[in-house]
């Protein structure tokens, strides 16, 4: 193994950064990977080795604006691997997020101890640009969990950065490190994060970071009356499952340390699916669907990685983070088609699909959630097919019961490079889920539409706190997404903290 399977949460150690003012006009002997940042265009600025560029560009018939759609690599005298990038500011923030991965991937691909970013242009543009390289460094530099036998690979240590100084990279340090966060909980096998051990590595986790923490285990939700959750968890002979609390205490405008969640200024509510393994109970996944199927529990690390972030900014806001954690097992004892179970509000539900597991965890969740009267409620899950099969793996989908929501949640997609597609959520969609036996039945088997049937279900628990489903199908990406480099994306943390940072800044 080259990654210790450690019972812990240690968030990585990103690599650290180093600002020099000047414009790198002269490459030294010494320096081994190194990324060349230009505006879009074609001047060439004082850049070292830009006839050797210009070149490179003749030879394969490309002129020097091509650079902004495809990075040049260069091996330069001396033993130095140089990219050439032109970020275009007229795009997208996804789509620079994607370029500079692009062009990091070359450099970062032999495991640097240390790599160069040289900027050039106008001064504000080397800011931005600095800022968006760090990120994406950060992100693709640190190591994550892989267990092979031969000698791990070392992480990024230190990231150079020419042409700048004095820049405040909190907000994308702190970024690189909720996102790093959920990509390493959701790349562990279900053997290493079982609900047991995904709770320890949590108190770990809490106890570092300093928030509060509070366990709803089975035997607390049964005198809750869960059974919405509780029978999900049936199926797993442990009877480690939990819904698991964490607060999160900000800061007023004024400065002064807010007294628990109850405390001034914005309280926002996170929720997050935390399936370790999802089986499909009684409603057996085939091989193909049931790989990778430790990746069901990415909502909650999402969560987590909001929560990691918002705490290293110190954002002046109060969460509370509930993650329901379980394991959807086929057992003598796991539930079955037809079943009727009492949800903690009281809701009765008809069971029509095993797999529809999901949204029963989060059902009582939502209700434990809405029922501390939150301002606002965000939960992120890997839901449903159906909202992968409308967007594919490269975008996710939101939901809410407030159309400003899905509108405030598609902007801050846009300004993080996370994007997100909002769906409708109309009532005449619950004629769908009627039962003949209970007030509601968990899904259909059609399966038509059910990303809105979902969130037309989950809808009954949130009363009428003004609520947002992120439904993450971009959570995985084969070959990567945005600024990630991996398959696994952490996709959620950015559009989260995205969201939260402009409720912090409305408040008063």
């Amino acid at each position: 193994m080259n990654n210790s399977a450690k019972k812990t949460a240690i968030p990585a150690i990103l690599a650290r950064v180093q600002q020099n003012n000047e414009v790198l006009v002269q490459r030294n002997g010494k320096l081994r990977h190194l990324l060349n940042i230009l505006p879009a265009g074609t001047e060439w600025f004082e850049v070292p080795d830009a006839e050797a560029a210009r070149a490179a560009l003749a030879r394969k018939d490309k002129k020097p604006g091509e650079l902004s759609k495809s990075p040049l690599v260069l091996e330069l005298p001396g033993g130095c691997l140089s990219v050439w990038l032109r970020l275009d500011e007229a795009k997208p923030v996804f789509d620079r997020h994607a370029a500079l991965r692009q062009a990091l991937k070359s450099l970062l691909d032999e495991h640097p101890a240390e790599l160069h970013v040289a900027l050039y242009g106008a001064d504000d543009f080397r800011v931005r640009a600095a800022g968006e390289a760090a990120y994406v460094a950060w992100l693709n530099g640190a190591r994550l969990p892989a267990w092979k036998s031969e000698k791990a690979p070392a992480a990024l240590e230190r990231v150079v950065l020419h042409g700048v100084s004095g820049l405040d990279l909190k907000r994308e340090q702190a970024l690189a490190e909720g996102n790093t966060l959920c990509r390493q909980l959701t790349l562990l096998p279900p053997n290493l994060l079982t609900p047991a051990t995904y709770r320890e590595r949590i108190r770990v986790l809490a106890q570092e970071a300093g928030w509060g923490i509070e366990e709803y285990d089975v035997k607390r939700l049964k005198k809750l009356k869960a059974g919405a959750f509780l029978a999900v968890a049936r199926g797993s002979g442990h009877e480690d499952a939990a819904i698991v609390r964490l607060t999160y205490a900000g800061k007023d405008p004024g400065g002064s340390t807010l007294k628990g969640i109850k405390g001034k200024g914005q309280r926002i509510a996170l929720v997050g699916k935390g399936i370790c393994f999802d089986t499909g109970g009684h409603n057996l996944k085939p091989a193909r669907y049931m790989h990778n199927m430790h990746d069901d529990m990415n909502g909650s690390a999402v969560a987590l990685g909001i929560l990691l972030a918002a705490t290293r900014m110190k954002l002046p806001v109060n969460l509370e983070v509930w993650l329901a954690i379980a394991e959807n097992h086929l057992s003598p004892e796991a539930y079955t088609q037809n079943e009727v179970v009492t949800a903690l509000n009281g809701t009765t539900i008809e069971i029509v699909h095993t797999d529809a597991e999901g949204r029963m965890v989060l059902a009582d969740t939502l209700a434990l959630a809405a029922k501390a009267k939150p301002q606002t409620i965000l939960d992120f899950a890997t839901l449903t097919g159906s909202m992968a099969t409308a967007l594919g793996e490269r975008m996710s989908g939101v939901i809410s019961n407030r159309d400003e929501l899905a509108k405030q949640a598609v902007a801050a997609g846009r300004a993080c490079g996370e994007r997100v597609v909002a769906f409708p959520m109309p009532e005449d969609y619950d004629e769908a889920l009627d039962s003949s036996v209970a007030d509601v039945k968990q899904c259909t088997l059609e399966g038509e539409a059910d990303h809105i049937l979902a969130a037309r279900f989950l809808n009954r628990f949130v009363g009428d706190t003004p609520w947002l489903h992120v439904d993450l199908s971009a959570s995985r990406c084969k070959g990567g997404l945005g600024a990630a480099g991996s398959d696994i994306t952490g996709f959620g943390v950015g559009l989260g903290l995205e969201l939260i940072s402009r409720m912090a800044a409305k408040q008063d």
